[in-house]
């Protein structure tokens, strides 16, 4: 779906600021999170980080990296008071199609927040499709349990696109899948070298619908060496380390099974995986879950986290076949925007151009008086023929001819 904005005037959201942070986390027991990510952390988490860091963070936001809208929120107040809060974050490097994180509201306003196009979600929504004019289509996640936001959305634009369903390994189950014989012999490690196999991958098992929605590109697929840099210093932070690796398919020189394990090094909260198979290669999954087993087994017992798409079958039966909960049932939801540009006069619009088409001299006459040319030969001699003869042209003429 399309739609254009008119300039409205948003006197009461803003970008979040320091001060906001202790606000609030001291409101979070009030406010409840509408929609989230799942696996993504907790607001309180990142509030935490970003105290700890906030002079990074705000010295990312003031150029082009990979880490500029790490933390993009935007509040809505009224006299002095929190009623919501949109967290959003582009979900490819050339940030044509960006996410909502997650939507808060205050409870103590539920009635101005929720219902109608006036309503403070449906503002924060329409704030961000008018402020960020780089994204083309916005995504959300959304339980399907939650009727009221599924109502709000769609009010709002947004349509579905796929379903997902969240998934949970149990530490005694992955003790078990550990047990398991594992043969990747073509188990590689994951560098930007690789990255167009990747790509590759992403692309064939994605359904072309998708594909279009999310827009990735071969850079998306790449480590950008600032990105190396945090992920290290939030390793560190965070208790947290990365495992990666892909399986090459050497007669097709293609990847045909990719895995990331961001693992918990504490065991204070689950690990959590991303997999990609190639749809031809289903036969991978209990093996690269057998392999995330073992290397799971390295840290504190906790168990494991990854999701299934409503168009990846069986990875969703294998789970299910090896006793695996399902926690989480969500719909994913797009929308796209276009951006009216000011309209101008069509002289306006050449006048610069026009201006660079005037001439430094008197332009040469449009239109040429035959009179004047007694003969072909007359065409290549000055306009004052009174300074000239006719034997004169006759010899210019010999001379061209020659």
């Amino acid at each position: 779906m399309t739609s254009s904005f008119k300039n409205h005037n948003y006197k009461n959201i803003r970008p979040v600021q320091y001060r906001d942070l202790d606000l609030i986390s001291q409101l979070l027991t009030k406010i409840e999170e509408i929609d989230q990510y799942p696996d993504s952390i907790s607001l309180q988490q990142q509030i935490e980080q970003v105290k700890n860091w906030y002079g990074l963070y705000k010295f990312l936001s003031l150029f082009p990296n990979p880490h500029q809208s790490n933390f993009q929120v935007y509040i809505a107040e009224k006299n002095n008071h929190l009623q919501g809060l949109i967290q959003i974050t582009p979900i490819n490097v050339s940030r044509s199609t960006w996410r909502v994180e997650r939507v808060l509201v205050n409870h103590s306003c539920d009635g101005e927040i929720l219902t109608g196009n006036k309503g403070v979600v449906s503002q924060l929504l329409r704030y961000c499709f008018e402020k960020i004019w780089e994204a083309r289509t916005w995504v959300l996640e959304v339980n399907i349990n939650h009727k009221t936001s599924l109502g709000l959305y769609r009010q709002n634009g947004f349509q579905p696109l796929a379903q997902k369903t969240y998934w949970s390994i149990a530490p005694e189950l992955l003790q078990q899948l550990a047990q398991n014989k594992v043969d990747l012999p073509n188990l590689l490690p994951v560098n930007n070298a690789d990255a167009h196999l990747l790509y590759q991958l992403d692309t064939v098992s994605m359904p072309p619908l998708l594909r279009q929605v999310f827009d990735r590109h071969l850079d998306d697929f790449k480590t950008h060496v600032l990105d190396s840099g945090l992920k290290q210093i939030q390793s560190w932070t965070d208790n947290q380390e990365i495992s990666q690796g892909y399986v090459f398919e050497p007669q097709r020189k293609a990847a045909i099974g990719y895995f990331k394990l961001n693992l918990c090094q504490n065991g204070s909260r689950p690990h959590q995986a991303k997999l990609t198979v190639h749809p031809a290669y289903t036969w991978l999954y209990p093996q690269l879950l057998s392999k995330m087993a073992q290397i799971i087994q390295n840290y504190p017992a906790q168990s494991l986290q990854l999701k299934s798409a409503d168009y990846q079958p069986e990875r969703e039966e294998y789970l299910e076949k090896n006793g695996a909960k399902r926690v989480e049932h969500t719909l994913i939801m797009s929308r796209s925007v276009w951006h009216k540009l000011r309209e101008i006069k069509p002289l306006e619009a050449f006048s610069d151009v026009l201006q660079g088409l005037q001439t430094a001299q008197s332009p040469i006459p449009s239109q040429i008086s035959w009179l004047r040319y007694s003969s072909p030969a007359n065409y290549f001699q000055p306009f004052d023929s009174k300074t000239t003869n006719n034997n004169d042209n006759s010899e210019d003429l010999d001379s061209l001819n020659n």
